[in-house]
């Protein structure tokens, strides 16, 4: 009877344990996956949080098929893929079992005492520790939910309603063929795809007035990683770099994190002010294209001026060539690094801007020696950028793709800084400069006695996101003056709502 009553015992246990686990059977709500991926999904979380211990009855095909409300089909072929991956196994006239060794390759640390992480019981001093404290530099930042906010003037963030996610699934499909990850799976230890490297060289720089071999181009994960590169290569605790004030945020705090010799130049309608202060410089960092923030275009006199001072003062000058891509209003201006004859420009560009900010890749054009530097400090950071990546920016850009969709971009930018001119002129007559050459945003100068900052708190409060100055001066020298509205990422319904409604906000703010 012993037998008889162990297998009674048995069943009766395993019934309960399949009623108590369960509410683990549910499907996960974030999942995007077809049904059978978020199965196994749900089962490999289920098993390695350990809710499903190693040894214990999985519920029966029909069964957890019922409770889903899916199809057996899907749910036997989803156990299919779990046993050849090693989570589960089938044992005849018995059903589905998790593995006995599933977790063999995981840590036992059941027996091992937690230990508090709480800040008051640390040994450590890290304040002493930490040779570099990026946190206390000052950012700019906006809310990260900023899509559920009406009106959102921000800069930076795409429009999915222009995302080409049809040919973008193009290359991914392509990328996910036999012969094509045979091409880009192998480590590549420091070497770029030879086709993006090709698609930058022939179809991109061209365009910048850029021509240069190849071995002159590397690439980089988005701007600032080429921005993290060149200061980390060029600047020490000794050495002086030039920035715009105002300027980019983040370009000038990653130079503060190698030296504290800051030179500020400010800006005027030409760009970048140019003054005896050069003389001590080691380097100098522009935005030529479109001035972060004021869309100011840099002429063409000032770009000479500022190339004859390169060769006088021996620096070296770092173009980021930003919102390049977005000339739609006039003739473009040839890139710095296209008028130098001394490869004293290191050039930086990115199709975050163009594709989509989250794709993160970019490249840097320099002399070979700076490259061969560059390529061998990458491939301490991160050996090179990711190769599918690669892979399938080269077949966007081969395939006319990237062509296809900046067309698009500029035309929808057009419609919307038209638009936007319209309304500044309503609402904000003389306060704000027209574009030269394109962009994607204004910069819009408050009434006397208006801080900007004051402005942007009380615009959010209504729905509506504004960048105020204070974030791109550097912190000895705030102004609070302006602010920025961009239109990259709002429709135009939005734009013919939300200038009016931040018009009379400022206008009940001026008259306090």
């Amino acid at each position: 009877m012993a037998p008889l009553k162990s297998y009674y015992t048995h069943r009766y246990e395993t019934e309960n344990y399949l009623k108590m686990t369960d509410y683990l059977f549910q499907l996960p709500e974030q999942s995007s996956g077809t049904l059978q991926a978020q199965i196994q999904e749900m089962m490999v979380n289920a098993i390695l949080k350990k809710h499903l211990p190693a040894g214990s009855l999985l519920p029966s095909g029909r069964k957890l098929a019922q409770q889903l409300k899916v199809s057996r089909n899907t749910v036997v072929l989803a156990y299919r893929c779990l046993m050849d991956e090693g989570f589960i196994d089938s044992r005849e006239r018995s059903g589905f079992y998790v593995c006995d060794n599933v977790l063999s390759g995981h840590a036992k640390n059941q027996k091992i005492p937690r230990v508090s992480t709480d800040s008051t019981t640390q040994k450590v001093d890290w304040a002493k520790k930490l040779c570099t404290k990026p946190d206390s530099l000052s950012y700019m930042r906006r809310p990260e939910n900023w899509q559920d906010y009406p009106y959102p003037f921000i800069y930076g963030q795409y429009d999915k309603q222009i995302f080409p996610i049809s040919d973008w699934r193009d290359c991914c499909r392509a990328a996910a063929g036999i012969s094509a990850i045979y091409n880009w799976a192998p480590d590549h230890i420091d070497q770029d795809n030879a086709e993006l490297i090709k698609q930058i060289h022939e179809k991109l720089l061209p365009r910048r007035g850029i021509f240069v071999e190849r071995e002159e181009i590397l690439v980089t994960i988005g701007a600032q990683h080429a921005i993290y590169l060149v200061a980390n290569l060029l600047l020490n605790k000794d050495k002086r770099v030039a920035v715009e004030n105002p300027g980019y945020p983040d370009a000038r705090n990653t130079f503060l994190t190698k030296t504290d010799h800051l030179t500020l130049l400010d800006v005027d309608d030409e760009g970048i002010v140019l003054d005896d202060r050069l003389q001590d410089c080691d380097c100098v960092y522009t935005t030529p294209s479109h001035q972060y923030p004021t869309t100011v275009t840099m002429s063409k006199e000032r770009r000479i001026a500022l190339l004859e001072s390169a060769k006088k003062n021996d620096f070296i000058i770092i173009e980021d060539d930003y919102e390049s891509e977005l000339n739609y209003l006039g003739t473009p201006i040839p890139a710095l690094k296209s008028l130098d004859d001394e490869g004293r420009v290191i050039h930086l560009g990115s199709l975050s801007k163009t594709l989509a900010p989250g794709i993160r890749l970019g490249f840097l054009v320099g002399p070979k020696d700076f490259i061969r530097q560059a390529r061998a400090l990458r491939r301490l950071m991160l050996r090179h950028p990711p190769a599918n990546n690669q892979f399938i920016i080269s077949l966007f850009l081969k395939r006319g793709y990237h062509d296809a969709l900046a067309r698009r971009i500029t035309k929808k930018l057009y419609k919307r800084s038209v638009l936007m001119k319209q309304l500044l002129e309503n609402y904000f007559p003389q306060a704000f400069s027209t574009l030269s050459f394109g962009g994607s945003s204004y910069w819009i100068k408050c009434p006397s006695g208006v801080d900007s900052q004051v402005l942007a708190n009380a615009a959010k409060k209504q729905g509506i996101l504004i960048e105020p100055s204070s974030s791109f001066y550097h912190q000895s020298s705030s102004n609070s003056d302006y602010f920025r509205l961009s239109f990259s990422s709002i429709n135009s319904d939005k734009i013919e709502q939300g200038i009016p409604l931040l018009a009379t906000l400022l206008d009940r703010l001026n008259r306090r």
